[in-house]
């Protein structure tokens, strides 16, 4: 329990008062979106390339169905593995986007119809998740 929960809990029994917890919104339910993170191995000549590219195709997953979020994270330290994390309405839309716009991305050559750049990464790893809980901040 954190120490400032606790304080207060104490604080508000000695004056016999209710005590108020402002909570964020939790959404528990059946209908959960999925996350897929996938971790690239990036060596550190290869980052200012990576993230040029994914720069330059910033709103080409936006537009796909069932889409709910995109981010790339940098690391700062510890690691050389970058991660890209999409959420998706579901399963079935994010494979929808592998077969489709992603697979074609990626077999494409560069955008003056040269031959295909020279990947980034040495390396990538797919993780999945179901989201079973999320919050956002309280609102007043």
């Amino acid at each position: 329990m954190p120490a400032g929960f606790a304080a207060a809990s104490r604080a508000a029994a000695v004056r016999h008062e209710p005590l108020l917890i402002r909570r964020a919104a939790v959404r528990q339910d059946e209908a959960m979106s999925v996350v897929k993170i996938n971790v690239l191995a990036v060596p550190a000549e290869q980052r200012e390339t990576l993230e040029k590219r994914f720069a330059s195709r910033a709103h080409a997953v936006e537009s796909s169905d069932g889409f709910e979020w995109f981010e790339l994270l940098r690391p700062l330290e510890g690691t050389d593995n970058y991660l890209v994390y999409t959420r998706w309405r579901d399963e079935d839309s994010f494979q929808a986007w592998m077969e489709g716009p992603m697979k074609a991305a990626h077999q494409g050559g560069d955008a003056q119809g040269g031959e295909r750049s020279r990947p980034a990464a040495s390396g990538s790893t797919l993780w999945s998740f179901e989201v079973v809980q999320q919050a956002a901040p309280a609102r007043p």
